[in-house]
């Protein structure tokens, strides 16, 4: 496909190259971080080798499992082949050495100074093979005073803002449960280490690439940043409430839960008029955004009002009729169903060795010429062994 619209991004054919073809990448992390940039990758059309010890990476004991394969490992290390080393042994280290020859990526996250001592750290990897690039994630970055301690999603969204900030306003700390810490160092490594490549491509040299789980989620949080670089304030607990936008939350209606984006002028007069109060948006409590915001309880208390009297599908098809963003609160069996998520191709299926067919998420990142796409499940432990052992890539 060489114009028009792209791709899905589901496909399980193989048949289509993609933008990362021809690329070597041994992805020696465990977990989650790590292993999602080895997928974007993988994803991406890179052959991307999966090299665990021979314990297996962590996330293998991690449930639900599928006749004995954990889903979650399943899910983010698809793409890869499989190899089982012990980079403690002489033999399998040299092995490690001869794909370093013709590899393009390594990526780890182990504690700062662990690929040092194993000798593999960066300069024996730069003296090795000078176009290689190391892609290095970790809890805290590889200096600084917290550099050599250990850091999981738990204690990044702790100390990085981001639990002060999140739900009801007078209730505790909350952890978003979505993993946010490991999947956003992920895909910070993954620009990280297309930027290096990009250089390469100029300079013929790599580099070593390196972020950690507390800058990615710090940097996340924009608007957090924003307010206290602007007033030197904590930013408070808002619950629903958005920092700079209003109306712009969660309503309850008379069977569910909707989402209303309306703090946008022309969106906020049409919603208004929808409930029946056109002189709101004249109001001088509401008038404009910035005001709205300041009175951002009371405006939400009269239109909670109005939404609750009426079900989530009325007000969607009027809402949408006026072109006023909305949204359901969807479920997830109810999101892998959804006809939006369907047709973009977010919902793929797969063959594992040993858990069958499985359904995984489909490529986000559509490209027109060479899209991504699912091609290969996740690799049991060492699957690919006897094609890869022994055998140096060809340049």
């Amino acid at each position: 496909m060489t114009s028009g619209s792209p791709t899905s991004g589901a496909s399980t054919s193989g048949t289509t190259m993609g933008a990362l073809d021809g690329l070597l990448v041994l992805d020696l992390t465990t977990h989650l971080s790590g292993p999602f940039c080895g997928m974007q990758l993988a994803d991406l059309g890179a052959d991307v080798i999966k090299i665990e010890s021979p314990q297996g990476d962590a996330m293998r004991g991690a449930p639900p499992f599928v006749e004995g394969e954990s889903a979650p490992f399943m899910l983010w290390n698809r793409n890869k082949r499989g190899l089982k080393l012990d980079l403690k042994d002489k033999d399998d280290l040299a092995v490690f050495w001869d794909l370093v020859d013709g590899a393009d990526v390594v990526l780890e996250n182990f504690r700062p100074g662990v690929m040092k001592r194993l000798g593999l750290g960066w300069d024996a990897l730069h003296a090795r093979n000078p176009r290689l690039v190391l892609g290095s994630i970790s809890g805290f970055g590889q200096t600084g005073p917290y550099a050599g301690r250990g850091g999981f999603d738990l204690m990044i969204q702790a100390m990085s803002g981001l639990m002060s900030v999140t739900g009801p306003k007078d209730g505790p700390p909350y952890r978003i449960p979505l993993a946010i810490s490991d999947v956003g160092a992920g895909l910070y490594l993954t620009i990280g280490v297309l930027a290096a490549l990009q250089t390469r491509n100029k300079t013929g040299e790599g580099q070593w690439v390196e972020t950690s789980l507390l800058e990615s989620t710090v940097s996340l949080g924009v608007y957090e940043a924003a307010n206290y670089f602007a007033n030197g304030r904590r930013p408070e607990k808002l619950g629903q409430a958005h920092r700079g936008s209003s109306p712009y939350q969660v309503f309850q209606t008379s069977d569910g839960w909707l989402t209303i984006g309306g703090a946008q002028q022309n969106f906020f007069r049409r919603l208004c008029e929808l409930i029946g109060q056109p002189e709101l948006a004249d109001d001088p409590r509401f008038k404009a955004n910035a005001d709205r915001v300041r009175n951002n309880d009371l405006i939400v208390e009269l239109l909670q009002a109005e939404v609750r009297k009426r079900s989530t599908a009325d007000w969607m098809a009027v809402l949408e009729a006026e072109g006023i963003p909305a949204g359901p609160v969807l479920h997830h069996d109810e999101v892998f169903t959804d006809p939006q998520i369907l047709a973009r191709g977010m919902v793929a299926e797969v063959d594992h060795a040993k858990a069958g067919r499985q359904k995984t998420l489909g490529v986000p990142l559509k490209l027109s010429a060479t899209p991504g796409s699912v091609r290969r499940a996740a690799p049991t432990l060492g699957q690919h062994d006897g094609e890869i052992r022994g055998r140096k890539r060809k340049n």
